[in-house]
């Protein structure tokens, strides 16, 4: 895969060392550090605290006879400090592995051990206990001053280290076609991939999202959804880079309400599991019909509108985005008559999180939007996979040229699993839809073909529902399994139940005769990273779901019930 050229300008490097010249005194981060309390970050300081770092490094990396390129990992919340360690690391010549602050040891042991790292910057977490067990003997660690209280104890200090070290002179740079991230992707089946990307393929990801995104040096964001997602780091990481735009953090879940507040971003980005916990929280303060009738009302609608927003901290955003997931459409209407459209992105790990996303100004919901500039897109003309093109693309998978080989097509493009349709006439014009996934295709005993994702999306749209699949090979029809919200575990069960059969009824009409459910099985037990039916990112793990659920189907079945329980 060839790499893009790019201005050395766009380089990550080369922004930062612009922002140190030009805006040295302009603070750019706003870091929570405990107890209310907030510390900011000049550029100057992200720079001298990025040289100071990557000045011990380097003499980490001569003393221990580090190669070229060396694997540097960073286990951490969001925060200042996972920002600084990515330049250091940069800076002295070496290549990132982020890990999600959620991983189980297992994992982080594996990944830690595949890209052979030759050292650790331990971080903001809130499981260390849990994951201390997955970091390998004798791997040097580095802990950061809101690490912790026992990784500080344990490790060197990033404070103590930045005091003693002087900064990194000059202006190393890395070029446009070197490594400069491995990323190793959460994955829905099967173990982590490290996709690899270079500095060229970031610089021209962002250029080409800025002509969709109207992202600027006055802009504001809050970093949150982990770093260790492609859409975080291209986003937020190298968007700051490049605009010079200013990052806010969250402190906490606890604190997240008051950190959007505080915040008050003008571009915010989240997952669909946030949007709709967004969306019951209006509603369990204000019924839909009553939020319906105040909205109508032509004076009084538009002071709703801004105080539900103001509210929910989003009343300066001019760009909201949803994506990692699919964004149910009516959810997506449901923002929209609050004044706030969401915009839906669609990409991937591999191709740097840049493929669509729909206009700004354009009602395009049901589709993910056009391609981005630079795009290319094509559907396979037997399974309707959706391939695309691009210099963002992945350079391969670390150390797994094999798994390159199935992933990228002989002449370059990317396979995505995604089935799409893309529309050629009306306001979708040159619009994708993504209509599933080409192996969550599921034949019933009929010999009928279900694509779960649609009738997923149908389903999620009560608020009692937190997440659900929706599965059933080789059964007549499928079966639905639900997760509930916390609110709607606590209700009765039968008020519970009576409102869940007439809102399956009420998905049921509109599918066909074999994409009907027979039954909807309900749990209370939260599905999470811990006990690997989610993602990082919030994606349900289907191969996890049908392995605990799967035996039981049958039987639900048998049962001859609209609801049933799975607990």
């Amino acid at each position: 895969m060839s790499v893009p050229r790019q201005s050395a300008d766009s380089l990550a490097l080369q922004c930062l060392y612009r922002w140190e010249e030009d805006a040295p005194k302009r603070v750019t981060l706003r870091q929570p550090v405990g107890a209310g309390q907030v510390r900011d970050f000049t550029w100057a300081e992200v720079a001298e605290q990025s040289r100071r770092m990557a000045a011990h490094l380097k003499t980490l990396g001569l003393e221990q006879g580090w190669e070229p390129g060396a694997r540097i990992a960073i286990l951490s919340k969001n925060c200042a400090w996972w920002l600084f360690s990515d330049l250091a690391i940069w800076m002295a010549g070496y290549v990132s592995v982020p890990l999600y602050p959620t991983l189980a040891p297992d994992t982080i042991h594996q990944i830690l051990t595949h890209s052979e790292a030759r050292l650790l910057f331990v971080g903001k977490l809130d499981g260390w206990e849990g994951m201390k067990p997955g970091v390998p003997a004798g791997l040097p660690c580095i802990s950061y001053p809101v690490s912790p209280e026992d990784a500080q104890d344990q490790y060197d200090h990033w404070d103590a280290i930045c005091a003693e070290t002087p900064p990194l002179t000059g202006r190393p740079v890395r070029g446009a076609d070197e490594l400069a991230t491995i990323i190793y992707t959460s994955g829905t089946t099967g173990a982590p991939k490290g996709v690899m990307h270079s500095f060229g393929s970031f610089a021209w990801a962002i250029s080409s999202g800025l002509n969709r995104i109207p992202l600027g040096e006055q802009d504001r964001m809050l970093s949150y959804l982990p770093l260790a997602h492609v859409v975080e780091r291209a986003l937020v990481e190298h968007g700051w880079l490049r605009t010079g735009m200013q990052v806010y953090f969250a402190e906490s879940i606890d604190t997240f309400a008051a950190d959007l507040q505080r915040a008050r971003p003008t571009v915010f980005f989240s997952v669909p599991r946030l949007w709709t916990k967004f969306q019951q929280g209006v509603q369990a303060k204000l019924p839909q019909r009553k939020l319906d009738f105040l909205l109508g009302l032509p004076i009084i609608g538009g002071l709703v509108r801004r105080k539900i927003l103001k509210a929910l901290g989003l009343d300066q955003c001019h760009f909201a985005a949803g994506g990692a997931a699919p964004m149910p459409v009516a959810l997506l209407k449901w923002f929209r008559t609050l004044g706030l459209p969401i915009n839906e992105g669609y990409g991937m790990t591999e191709n740097l999180a840049l493929s669509h996303i729909t206009v700004p100004g354009k009602d395009q919901t049901g589709s993910v939007g056009p391609a981005y500039d630079g795009v290319q897109v094509r559907l396979d003309p037997i399974t309707g996979e959706l391939q695309m093109k691009s210099p963002a693309l992945m350079l391969g998978y670390f150390k797994q040229p094999e798994l390159t080989a199935e992933t990228l097509t002989a002449d370059g493009w990317l396979h995505t699993g995604d089935k799409a349709e893309i529309a050629d006439k009306g306001a979708l014009a040159g619009c994708a839809r993504i209509t599933g996934r080409v192996k969550d295709l599921f034949k019933t005993s009929k010999g009928k073909y279900v694509a779960p994702a649609p009738i997923e999306d149908r389903l999620s749209m009560n608020p009692a529902i937190e997440a659900c699949v929706v599965t059933g090979a080789n059964l007549a029809q499928p079966v639905g399994i639900a997760m509930l919200s916390p609110e709607a575990a606590a209700r009765d069960r039968a008020a519970l139940e009576k409102e869940l059969a007439a809102h399956l009824e009420a998905v049921n009409e509109k599918l066909d005769p074999h994409e009907r459910l027979d039954c909807l099985a309900l749990t209370a037990t939260p599905w999470t990273v811990d006990n690997g039916l989610i993602t990082p990112t919030f994606k349900v793990r289907r191969n996890r779901v049908d392995e605990i659920y799967g035996p039981r189907l049958e039987n639900w079945v048998a049962q001859r019930r609209k609801i049933v329980w799975a607990d």
